[in-house]
């Protein structure tokens, strides 16, 4: 793989063909630059206005590590504008693959021809052709995820690249003449308003990303995935099963609720029951105007939580709860305090009438401490949901540019997921963004587990759950199954074979369930905790899925995930998709065990275990 640099440093030329305005890559800054020392892991550039660049690209886990350091041996400060974690060139592809995302549909797949891009040379190979994309703020699955795959159809390779970025990101594809460039990190001045000082003798390293090669989108996908190494809390090893109470409440958790649902639990192999938001709230007032201060609620909960948190446990289960800690809501108190909340032009960041807590003030950090880990420890919580549900954009004051504010504050909230487990080393951490909007790579190596979505009760469950097979590891995924007392026994099977997809999170009415429903979930249970090693360990080599339209899914999808010796065939049926082609894929082995309904009718779902043939 050839790997090079891109930079710009302020006062530098532009490149030419064209780019400024759509680039910053290729600019006079490289032109000064010339290659010093190559070997396996890094290349070595100086400038010659001081500067020492080290493109780093070390193989390990099946990746390349890449990032860059640019250290300033000049005698003046250099103000950088952009410098890119990775640069491969020399690519030779014909279609690009990306991840889409947005609320309730994460992780769908776009694959296009590069000629659909008008990204053909022209016809001097002069003039620059550039698909560039990424995002901006605090949400870094939002539009797009961190990802891209190339594909060059005549040879079956296949090229893939993950950002390990939580604030704002960009990746680029460019050529002139043959091949192609791909490049990316942090969004530059241009898309990102980032700029960072460097002054002489400091340094600066980029965010990570891993770069993978392979003969199948699949395997390159899951060699980038598998490259992840989350903090997973040991209670949390075995990949069990949640219960979150918030499509039960819908925030508002009373002691009575909490009890009911636990004594239903009990004894069911269910692990977790996590209290959902709205357990700070006082009477009238609702769970999204009263974030912030995080004072138990004297009229839900008279005692405090700790005799909620010991009555859960008596019932056999990790009691868990919700927090927004990183936002203000116009009634909170906080709201008020401006000198310790983020701001833009020395205006408080107002977002949705949401403002946002300033991490890297101290004052801020022993608040949530005694806000969060206090009552965290005190309680006897052993699970902490993080919900995040507004973008503060494109940045924040503190630093030389919006953009660098807002890097140095999405660290900081890093840094708070760190002190948490520093603090309560057991604590399992979810990691959630109005559902999956955190889902990138760094942020995921924090946690657990993820809300995978804010998909609660909608058809597409089961494809957002798949497509992100690509994007993260399911066993951190978290699916959401909600049951109601008036789903029939097809739809009960609908819902728990999606959450067979990643992690099983049940919600709903439980101790409303007819008899037989409920004898479907307590074989769902079992079931899962058979196949959850394909799960953790497994390859998702087919996610054959027809539907389009998520808000209308028409068609079915087929999903299997194998082992050496095993697999797991998941089909779901949507409009007009029944009896799908399950027999090409059981072919591969023998049904050891089926879990669901026949797939004769729309909206069904099956899951078979199997053994694989030695054919």
């Amino acid at each position: 793989m050839d790997f090079g640099i891109q930079f710009k440093v302020r006062g530098d030329s532009f490149g030419g063909h064209f780019i400024n305005g759509i680039s910053m890559a290729e600019s006079e800054s490289l032109d000064k630059c010339e290659l010093v020392y190559f070997d396996e892991d890094k290349s070595v550039y100086n400038s010659s206005d001081g500067y020492k660049i080290t493109a780093y690209h070390i193989k390990k886990n099946g990746v390349y590590e890449c990032r860059t350091t640019f250290e300033n041996n000049s005698n003046s400060t250099a103000t950088l504008e952009m410098l890119s974690s990775f640069c491969i060139q020399n690519i030779s592809a014909d279609t690009i693959h990306r991840a889409t995302s947005f609320w309730s549909a994460e992780g769908k797949l776009l694959s296009q021809k590069l000629t659909e891009l008008n990204m053909e040379r022209s016809w001097s190979g002069h003039g620059i052709r550039i698909e560039k994309f990424g995002q901006i703020g605090s949400m870094p699955v939002r539009k797009w995820f961190p990802f891209i795959t190339l594909e060059d159809s005549e040879s079956s390779e296949f090229i893939g690249v993950q950002l390990y970025c939580p604030s704002s990101w960009q990746i680029e594809l460019f050529r002139c003449k043959e091949p192609f460039t791909l490049t990316g990190g942090l969004a530059d001045f241009d898309y990102g308003h980032w700029c960072k000082n460097i002054a002489p003798g400091e340094s600066f390293t980029t965010p990570k990303a891993t770069v993978a090669s392979g003969k199948s989108l699949e395997r390159v996908c899951d060699t980038l995935v598998k490259a992840q190494n989350p903090d997973i809390s040991p209670v949390d090893e075995d990949m069990p099963v949640i219960f979150n109470e918030y499509c039960t409440s819908w925030g508002n958790p009373t002691i009575e609720c909490l009890e009911k649902t636990a004594a239903k639990l009990q004894g069911s192999g269910i692990k977790y029951l996590v209290m959902d938001s709205g357990w700070y709230k006082e009477q009238g007032e609702d769970w999204w105007s009263t974030i912030g201060d995080w004072n138990v609620s004297k009229e839900l909960f008279p005692n405090g939580l700790k005799p909620v948190c010991d009555m859960i446990k008596s019932y056999g289960l990790i009691p868990g709860i919700w927090f927004e800690m990183e936002n203000a809501a116009p009634l909170s108190e906080i709201y008020g305090k401006t000198e310790h909340l983020l701001s833009r032009f020395e205006t408080p960041l107002n977002v949705s009438g949401h403002r946002f807590l300033d991490l890297r003030d101290d004052w801020c950090v022993n608040y949530l401490d005694e806000k969060v880990i206090k009552l965290l420890r005190e309680s006897g919580f052993g699970y902490i949901k993080i919900d995040y549900n507004e973008n503060i954009g494109v940045g924040c004051d503190g630093a030389e540019s919006l953009g660098e504010g807002l890097r140095q504050y999405a660290l900081a909230s890093q840094k708070y997921f760190r002190r948490i487990k520093e603090k309560l080393p057991d604590m399992v951490i979810e990691n959630c963004a109005s559902g999956g909007h955190r889902l990138e790579p760094s942020t995921m190596e924090l946690c657990s587990m993820a809300s995978f979505s804010d998909a609660h009760e909608c058809k597409s469950i089961p494809i957002i759950a798949a497509n992100l097979h690509r994007l993260i590891k399911p066993r951190q995924s978290q699916i959401w199954a909600v049951l109601r007392a008036g789903d029939d026994i097809y739809r009960t099977y609908y819902s728990l074979i999606s959450g067979f997809l990643g992690r099983l999170c049940l919600s709903g009415e439980i101790f409303d369930l007819p008899q037989e429903n409920w004898s479907i979930v307590l074989d769902a249970v079992k079931f899962y905790d058979e196949i959850k090693h394909i799960i953790n360990n497994g390859f998702t080599s087919v996610i054959d899925c027809t539907v389009e339209d998520y808000s209308d899914p028409a068609g079915y999808q087929i999903v299997l995930r194998e082992t050496e010796s095993e697999a797991l065939l998941i089909a779901h049926t949507f409009k007009d998709g029944a009896n799908p082609p399950i027999g090409n894929y059981l072919e591969s082995g023998d049904i050891i065990k089926m879990f669901g309904s026949e797939l004769n009718a729309d909206f069904r779902a099956a899951c078979y275990l199997l053994k694989k043939s030695d054919k």
